[in-house]
This record gives C-alpha cells, sequence and structure tokens, in this order.
C-alpha cells in the first residue's frame, strides 16, 4: 500500500507534465518569431516588436496572480481547463489580421491564458506527486518546461526559415488542442471540504501570494533577474565575439545538464534538503557565468552553457519544490503562483532594465556582474531560508548537518 501511494509516475503525472510541455513550447517558439512578424507584417517598430514578446509576459504575471487567489475555491482542474480554452483560442486568433493593436491585445490574453495553465498545472502536479518524493517529483516535471525551452526556439526559428506563420500559427494551435484534449483524461485529488479556502475578499497580500512561499520566491527572483541576461543576450555576444557557429548549440547543452542531473538532484533533496542542492548550485552558476563572460571560443561557451543549466535549471526545480513543501496543501496553489510570479518577473523585467546597464558595461562585463551577483545571492539564501533548512535538517537528522 505505501509503495503504491509512492508511485511516481502515475498517468496523471505524465498528462500534467505532458500539458506543461506542450504549452511552454509554443511560448518559446512565438517568442523567437513574433517579434519578426510583427515587423514584416505590420512595419512594427523595434520598441512595438519588443513590446509583442514582453506584454506575454505580462499577461502571464496576471494570470498567475489572480489565478492563485482563486485556484482552490473554484477547482483545479476547472481552472485548468478555463486556462488551456482560452490558450487555445487566444492562438487562433492569431490568424486574424487586424493589425499590430490586436496582435498586442491578444498576445496580452495569450499570456494571461498561459499564466492560468500553467499555475494550474503546476498546482495539481504538486497534488499528485507523493510527499516523499516531492523533490524528485518536482524535478521530472519542471524537465517538461525545460525540453520545451530548448526544442521551442530551434523549431521556431527552423519554421520561420522554412515554412510561412500561418503554418507557425496552425502547429502551436494543433499543440493547444492537444493540451485540452489530454487534459479531459486527467484526475485530480479534490481537497477535504474542511481544507478548502472560500476566495479571498478584499486586497490583502495573503489574497494574492503565499508568505510562507515569499523567502525563496525572492531567491528565485534574484537568480532569474541573473539568468535573463543569457537568456536574452546571448545571441548578440555570439556575434560581439564571433561564435555565432556554436551559440545555437547553447541551450542544447543547457538542456542536457539540466537532464543529466536533475533526477539526482531531486532525489538528493528529498533525502539531504535543499541546502544540498543550492549551495553548490549558487557557485556552478556562478562559475558558469564567469566562464561566459570571457569565452573565445566554442568550446567555452558551451561549456558556460553546461554549468549555467547545471546551476539555474536545478535551481528551479529545488525553490520551486521549497516553496510548495513549505505550504498547507489547501494553499499550494497561492505557493506555486508566489514562485511563477517571481519567476516571471525577473525573466520579464531582467532584460529591460539590464538593458540600461549593457550601453555602459558591454556584455562581456555585464555577464562578470551577474556571476558576483549570483554568488552574493548565496548569502541572501542563507539568511532568508537556507538557516531554517539547515536547523530542520538538523533536528530531524539528530546531530547531523545539511551542509
Amino acid at each position: 500500500m505505501t509503495e503504491l501511494r509512492s508511485k511516481l509516475w502515475t498517468k496523471d503525472f505524465i498528462i500534467v507534465s505532458s500539458v506543461n510541455f506542450f504549452l511552454t513550447l509554443v511560448f518559446y517558439l512565438l517568442v523567437v518569431t513574433l517579434a519578426v512578424y510583427a515587423v514584416d507584417e505590420f512595419d512594427a517598430s523595434t520598441s512595438q516588436a519588443g513590446l509583442v514578446t514582453g506584454i506575454f509576459i505580462i499577461g502571464a504575471l496576471i494570470g498567475r496572480l489572480f489565478t492563485g487567489r482563486i485556484i482552490d475555491s473554484v477547482s483545479r482542474k476547472r481552472m485548468l481547463f478555463i486556462g488551456l480554452l482560452f490558450f487555445t483560442l487566444s492562438t487562433f486568433f492569431y490568424f486574424v489580421n487586424y493589425g499590430i493593436t490586436f496582435l498586442l491585445i491578444n498576445r496580452l490574453i495569450h499570456g494571461i491564458a498561459l499564466g492560468m495553465a500553467g499555475t494550474a498545472t503546476g498546482t495539481i502536479v504538486a497534488r499528485i506527486i507523493p510527499p516523499t518524493r516531492r523533490g524528485e517529483g518536482i524535478g521530472y516535471y519542471s524537465m517538461s518546461a525545460t525540453l520545451a525551452t530548448a526544442i521551442g526556439p530551434f523549431i521556431g526559428l527552423y519554421m520561420s526559415q522554412h515554412t510561412s506563420f500561418q503554418m507557425i500559427f496552425s502547429f502551436c494551435l494543433a499543440l493547444g488542442i492537444i493540451s485540452l484534449i489530454t487534459a479531459f483524461f486527467l484526475s485530480v485529488p479534490v481537497l477535504d471540504n474542511a481544507k478548502k479556502t472560500p476566495g479571498v475578499k478584499g486586497f490583502k497580500l495573503s489574497g494574492f501570494v503565499e508568505p510562507k512561499a515569499l523567502p525563496i520566491a525572492f531567491i528565485t527572483l534574484a537568480v532569474a533577474f541573473c539568468y535573463s541576461s543569457v537568456l536574452s543576450f546571448i545571441s548578440f555576444y555570439a556575434i560581439e565575439a564571433g561564435l555565432v557557429h556554436a551559440v545555437s548549440f547553447f541551450f542544447i547543452v543547457y538542456a542536457g545538464a539540466v537532464l543529466v542531473s536533475r533526477p539526482f538532484t531531486g532525489r538528493l533533496m528529498d533525502k539531504k534538503g535543499a541546502n544540498m542542492i543550492m549551495y553548490p548550485a549558487f557557485i556552478i552558476l556562478g562559475a558558469g557565468m564567469l566562464i561566459l563572460s570571457s569565452a573565445s571560443h566554442g568550446f567555452s561557451l558551451l561549456l558556460a552553457g553546461f554549468l549555467i543549466g547545471l546551476g539555474f535549471g536545478n535551481m528551479q526545480s529545488i525553490t520551486q519544490a521549497v516553496a510548495v513543501k513549505l505550504t498547507p496543501p489547501h494553499r499550494m496553489g497561492l505557493a506555486t503562483s508566489t514562485f511563477f510570479i517571481f519567476l516571471d518577473a525577473g525573466l520579464g523585467f531582467g532584460p529591460y532594465l539590464l538593458g540600461f546597464i549593457i550601453p555602459m558595461t558591454g556584455y562581456s562585463t555585464l555577464y562578470v556582474i551577474m556571476g558576483v551577483v549570483v554568488l552574493a545571492t548565496s548569502v541572501l539564501y542563507y539568511f532568508l531560508h537556507g538557516k531554517k533548512e539547515k536547523a530542520s535538517w538538523a533536528a530531524i537528522n539528530g546531530s547531523s548537518s545539511v551542509l
């Protein structure tokens, strides 16, 4: 009976992970194609093209903020269906050509839908994973998004070079429909009535975010901010450094590092605690940034990609697992939403803020600064969470230490 309850690879776990993969794939596929589409189709300015990409992330933040507030009172599966329905409908509206304003509005709605569906999948998976395997399970689940971050841009760039934008939109629409149909076969454990929370009235902070998840969410914000410098500017840096031939493999190596390591890091967290992963990850991510700053040939660029994947890729899943672990079951929706709000904020607003720094520093110096910030964040982590984590595991294991 215990073995049955601890089973991880269930039908529901596979369905939720698959839906998350399709959602993230569409997001990253469109990120690398829609700015070009806006310029080619609507003669958009550079700032408008950038807004076409950025407004989606703003929408995702709005969707996550309000979904986390109501998901546990509405029903997690119902919220997933609502999000997927709007996600699919807004994907269909890419075929409608009513100008740049209509495209921006649709991108905002598409982002809100992703925020709703993404928060629902993250909340559902935290519920169906056995508590004793939560770190391992969330590690595997988040690999679906990691794969999409590598495959999505590759497919988007390939299709933009060999097919029309209509074919790109058709492919994204097909993925949305598949996600919607697949979700019908999902079974979600229902919370006990006594543990359900009614819709939160008023505008209290606890109605939009989970206070217990805020400390680890701030750490997520800081490292995501640093990683956004890679996500947004690596191509420009590669051109400047003469490494264009190698940069196309950067995120493939990044994804490979995550795929190889996460099965082990998730289990290690469950057995030894988050500190066992987080402190080495800070060092590895910081080293990756510093190597990237001085990359002069393809090998060093790809080595940086491997280390950054090993560092940030595992931090992303571990911090999500910590946010959920600190929260009672009836607040998991808010905890998941809080985590992704801070993650999206770091990834979404980071490039905009760093854009003011780059003219003064250049890309190489920027990555040195980001490496130092990552290492400094490890100190912040100690005071916000690591210290408590160490004490908790020391109490569980007697005199043994997490570190």
